[in-house]
């Protein structure tokens, strides 16, 4: 991983207006991601992760403050930076294949020829698991398996930024684990950078080389970072019996329990 900034948000906020007058969802937030870092970002409900989240999309507007990637200013959707949501977001009536070969088309229409967008389509699939179940429409494959989809229309447009807006957070537990571990081995092959929100402490440690913690909304901001000291590769099992997982998760944990408490007082 290069220590090189390779994302940079410098000093955002998002101010909404809502009929009850000016909202302050985020202020005065402040990172810096390099180069093939996995960062998570994690937080109480209603504390702006994935308001921050669509702003580094290009999604949401910024109200003050900046975005930039390798120095470019962020002013809009890109394809450098590639979304995948809770929610799928697959269109049902696409294959598998489809649904990623609409954003292999869109991406690279004009730059590769059909076959050339053909095998990068089928080869996304295959990396994560998917191509067996190709031709398959949405209604006939599994949450877990929209999800893997959702991750290879991502990956396929080869994004130097892959945004990922609690991807796991409406699967059950042990489809949950296994698509970690399948995000976990793409990082490794890939080397890509990834930022994801995700409201699971366990998760943000298996997967993350940073925790960044935010504090209760209105107007919240980062209130820590976490350096998460395990090596990679990482296995499941090794991994949270690890003294450096014991000590992320503990320290995540007391944040937001000191987070919590704050609210109720």
């Amino acid at each position: 991983m290069s220590t090189d900034t390779h994302f940079r948000i410098s000093k955002i906020g998002k101010t909404f207006k809502t009929a009850s007058g000016a909202f302050e969802a985020l202020r005065d937030v402040d990172l810096s991601i390099a180069k093939g870092e996995f960062v998570s970002v994690i937080g109480h409900s209603g504390c702006g992760k994935s308001t921050l989240l669509n702003i580094v999309a290009g999604l949401e507007p910024l109200t003050y403050g900046a975005a930039s990637l390798d120095g470019e200013m962020i002013r809009g959707p890109g394809p450098e930076r590639a979304v995948v949501f809770q929610n799928h977001s697959l269109l049902p009536w696409l294959s598998v294949y489809g649904n990623v070969r609409l954003a292999v088309d869109k991406v690279f229409g004009a730059t590769r020829s059909p076959k050339e967008r053909d095998e990068w389509v089928l080869e996304n699939l295959a990396l994560v698991n998917m191509g067996a179940a190709a031709h398959k429409r949405p209604s006939e494959i599994s949450g877990g398996m929209k999800q893997r989809v959702g991750i290879a229309r991502a990956l396929a447009m080869e994004p130097k930024v892959l945004l990922m807006d609690e991807p796991f957070g409406a699967l059950d537990a042990l489809t949950r684990a296994q698509l970690q571990d399948s995000v976990m081995e793409i990082h490794a092959r890939l080397g890509n950078t990834v930022i994801m929100i995700t409201h699971d402490v366990d998760e943000a440690v298996l997967l993350s080389d940073r925790i960044v913690m935010m504090t209760n909304g209105p107007a919240a901001t980062i209130g820590e970072i976490h350096q998460v000291a395990l090596p990679r590769p990482r296995a499941r099992l090794e991994a949270a019996e690890a003294p450096a997982y014991l000590q992320a998760r503990s320290a995540v944990l007391r944040f937001l329990q000191e987070r919590r408490h704050e609210e109720a007082a």
